[in-house]
């Protein structure tokens, strides 16, 4: 999320009706720019393994991650995209021996009761990586989503003040919670409370700071200018 925005916004509007988008970083031509199925942006040096959690498999990445060494060196990341629950230091060491570099740590609340109302486990070990992954020179980026009446602003600030204590330049990503599968019901947040967690979040003293999914909360012209008035377009993942 974070390093995936850092060159281009992937909207296309430099190729589609060549001039830049109101979020362009402005660091590429639109040359750079290329066309796949996920949309538009630059071709990048990544290759992530993503979807549902996988740490369960730590054997299968390991094997697959080598073959992608094999074949291209140190040229490419290896990102694995993950809730952490895998992440004990025995799959750890078989990752990193593997050649993955990096991780998308998705931990999904801060209280303990809450986690098991989501993922029906302890996060006990999760709330351990930031420092853990730290430690052992992974580069990463943490993510927590916004769930109105489950994750909200005070355990968001608990989670940043964990990654504060490993490294306070880690990426750190607040997503909006949009409704899906068995939380149908529940609402996404407001513009105003994803605004809230941002300052609560760089008053921890993170200095990497980005809102995520923000078409959830900002849907109108007048949303946009507001967000961007209060947070700056450099907040916006």
């Amino acid at each position: 999320m974070w390093h995936a925005t850092d060159l281009c916004h992937h909207c296309g509007a430099c190729v589609l009706y060549g001039s830049k988008g109101p979020l362009c970083p402005s660091k590429l031509s639109v040359k750079q720019i290329t066309y796949s199925p996920q949309g538009y942006g630059p071709a990048r040096n990544i290759v992530a393994f993503t979807g549902g959690d996988i740490g369960c498999r730590p054997e299968f990445y390991a094997e697959a991650a080598e073959k992608i060494r094999e074949v291209c060196g140190k040229k490419l990341w290896i990102l694995f995209e993950t809730n952490g629950y895998g992440l004990v230091p025995e799959n750890l060491d078989v990752l990193e021996a593997a050649g993955i570099d990096s991780f998308w740590l998705d931990i999904k609340a801060y209280y303990e009761e809450t986690y098991r109302r989501l993922c029906g486990t302890t996060n006990r070990w999760i709330l351990r990586l930031p420092q853990e992954l730290k430690d052992r020179g992974f580069v990463f980026e943490v993510l927590v989503l916004y769930i109105p009446g489950w994750v909200e602003t005070d355990q968001i600030v608990k989670i940043a003040s964990i990654v504060k204590e490993a490294d306070p330049s880690i990426p750190f990503t607040i997503l909006a919670f949009f409704p899906e599968y068995k939380l149908r019901d529940v609402r996404p947040p407001t513009l105003m409370e994803m605004a809230k967690a941002y300052f609560a979040v760089r008053e921890v003293g993170l200095k990497n700071v980005k809102l995520g999914n923000c078409h959830v909360f900002a849907r109108t012209e007048e949303d946009w200018s507001l967000l961007l008035a209060l947070v700056g377009k450099e907040a916006i993942g």
